[in-house]
């Protein structure tokens, strides 16, 4: 008697569909890595921007300038206007108005006569303090709007979906 050695048609089907479920599951693997690896990267661009932002945020307080050569600084609620010394595309430091506001959901800083730069996204409003001085007893003021000094810092508060930033920048001695 004679019996043939070899793979029923179920048994061929069965593991054809156990094969096909691991490459679709596979599949679906490395997609979501993938994803995974792009929102990862949107993310990092996101903060790296944020970071960009606020160093030029430092060093333009820092090279904040007031006075009867430079002109004044404005200071609302919502938003601020000076003049700080800014890098030119030649290589030196030049004095540019500044001004920071809230514009269509972004928080932009307009530096004339240059183009807008945006410094932070989805921002439902900004509010801004201005600190009188140094000490324990220092007082924080809405406004401060002088042809010849400026605060001693500045209190941005950045109110976004997911809560508020606060950030708090100096700006340079006086005299």
């Amino acid at each position: 008697m004679r019996r043939d050695r070899g793979f029923s048609l179920i048994e061929v089907m069965v593991a054809l569909t156990m094969g096909a479920l691991v490459v679709l599951l596979a599949g679906r693997l490395f997609a979501a890595v993938g994803d995974a690896g792009q929102e990862l990267r949107a993310a990092r661009t996101a903060l790296d921007r944020e970071a960009n932002a606020r160093r030029w945020l430092a060093a333009t307080f820092l090279s904040l300038d007031v006075g009867p050569e430079a002109g004044p600084f404005q200071g609302n609620r919502d938003q601020v206007a000076f003049v700080s010394w800014q890098l030119t595309s030649g290589g030196w430091f030049a004095g540019h108005r500044v001004r920071l506001a809230v514009d269509r959901g972004r928080l932009i800083a307009a530096v004339a006569p240059r183009d807008s730069v945006t410094l932070a996204d989805s921002v439902r409003g900004l509010g801004v303090d201005y600190l009188l001085e140094h000490g324990a007893e220092a007082h924080w003021v809405r406004e401060w709007v002088s042809a010849v000094s400026a605060p001693v810092a500045v209190r941005l508060r950045i109110a976004r979906a997911g809560g508020v930033d606060t950030l708090l920048f100096l700006i340079k001695e006086r005299g």
